[in-house]
């Protein structure tokens, strides 16, 4: 169980929670000390002020006045001290009793209620201090410190107050930390789960993103992955249906003519030889061309995509196309404004526009017109290669970007499905519209950004 990364995550915040709250029992009570000492400090100042006005009354009086010490009685009481005054002889001359003695029953009820005076059985001893005239010791002071009961209302509330909070706060920690860990940890479980079934072969498997930190970013990146298996594997599959679909005949005419050959119904000549020989020109053509259209269905994955300026980047490609029909009476045209741009892999989108002129081209057999064209429209760049050539019959014209699927003879049938896949890569749509015998418009669509 402890292996568990959830329970880990528990007991480290968890653990976090109790020293937190240690700290609040360790900071509790160094204020509880520090206000003791502030209190005995503050009672230790009384007991000067009483001692310096005893003095001063002796020196006064130039002996010892029991009413003024009585006041004073009465008033280290009001203070929070029950006292007695000492002579030198160590005779008893006030003391806190005497004092209240000589007082009437109703000021003795009303300095009695707020003095706080405890049973005598209940008193702690007395401290005694020196009192000295001209540096001549004339008697002592002794002082019994009264337990203030508003200190232990404050210490008794506050011990009552940090135990419930102790208790609110340890609960509401644990509860937290319970909620914190499953938190933290249900992204990891979503991550195993979804790689133990890729392990199985479910290649579709996907963790959901939610969130912006470092575990989602970890999602993020495990969907591409999965998506990148994915894809690979399709492609894979693809492949190799593309060129068992593509090599069985070829073969089977290969094998064929073999076949006669080793019969004697066809003559095992130069020419037979020959034709053998184009098969397998054709058979690597084939092959080439499979390999063009995997890396085309691939290329969603290893695109590099960048800012490219449509006007000198279309005007390259027709010059490089007008020295190559120069002995062809075909006029190539370009509209596009200078300022226009499209989000695409450069050698991408140049293979793109290349294949679809080129086949233009083709279909304008002697005099007639190219024209590639280039607007914006609606977050997109649209570029149309548009011809006055033979055109598509209709029959033909929903099938052309199909694999292996010649309108016309010659060539393999994979130049339009090498175009579709490149155009799918980049986010875009291809389409062709037609009129057979008057030319065909193929219309380009890419994000601008």
């Amino acid at each position: 169980m402890i292996k568990s990364l959830w329970i880990k995550f528990l007991i480290l915040l968890f653990a976090v929670s109790i020293i937190a709250l240690s700290a609040a029992l360790v900071l509790r009570e160094l204020m509880i000390r520090d206000f003791r000492q502030y209190l005995e400090g503050d009672r230790e100042d009384r007991v000067y002020w009483i001692t310096a006005d005893i003095e001063r009354t002796y020196e006064k009086y130039r002996g010892w006045n029991r009413e003024i010490l009585s006041e004073d009685a009465l008033w280290a009481l009001m203070l929070g001290f029950e006292l007695r005054i000492l002579d030198h002889k160590n005779s008893v001359i006030m003391d806190t009793g005497k004092a209240l003695a000589s007082l009437s029953l109703l000021v003795r009820s009303r300095i009695l209620a707020v003095s706080e005076l405890p049973p005598q059985e209940q008193a702690g001893p007395y401290l005694p201090y020196p009192l000295f005239l001209a540096g001549n010791e004339i008697g002592r002071l002794e002082v019994r410190f009264l337990k203030p009961h508003k200190e232990s209302v404050f210490i008794e509330r506050s011990n009552k107050f940090l135990l419930f909070s102790l208790a609110a706060l340890g609960g509401f920690a644990l509860v937290l930390s319970v909620i914190v860990s499953k938190k933290l940890t249900r992204p990891i479980k979503r991550l195993t789960t979804a790689a133990a079934a890729i392990s199985e072969g479910d290649l579709k498997a996907r963790v959901q993103v939610t969130g912006r930190d470092e575990l989602c970013r970890l999602s993020e990146s495990f969907n591409t992955m999965a998506h990148a298996l994915e894809t690979q594997e399709a492609l894979r599959k693809k492949l190799l249906s593309n060129m068992a679909h593509g090599l069985r005949t070829p073969l089977g005419a290969m094998r064929g003519e073999l076949e006669g050959m080793m019969d004697g119904l066809i003559p095992s000549d130069n020419e037979q030889l020959q034709s053998l020989y184009e098969e397998t020109g054709g058979l690597r053509k084939m092959l080439d061309g499979m390999e063009e259209l995997a890396q085309a269905q691939a290329s969603v994955l290893t695109l590099r995509k960048q800012p490219v300026l449509l006007k000198p980047f279309l005007d390259n490609i027709i010059d490089r196309a007008r020295r190559a029909v120069r002995e062809k009476n075909v006029q190539l045209m370009l509209e596009c404004s200078d300022g226009l741009s499209v989000f695409a892999d450069p050698d991408r989108l140049g293979q793109i526009v290349l294949n679809l002129l080129d086949n233009a081209l083709k279909a304008v057999k002697n005099a007639g017109t190219v024209a590639i064209r280039a607007i914006a429209r609606d977050r997109e760049v649209v570029v149309e290669v548009q011809d006055t050539g033979a055109g598509i019959k209709p029959e033909d014209l929903p099938f052309i970007f199909e694999r292996f699927y010649r309108a016309s003879e010659g060539g393999l049938g994979l130049g339009l499905a090498i175009v579709k896949e490149l155009v799918e890569a980049h986010g875009g749509r291809i389409e062709a519209k037609s009129e057979y015998g008057r030319g065909s418009v193929f219309t380009l669509s890419l994000p601008s950004q």
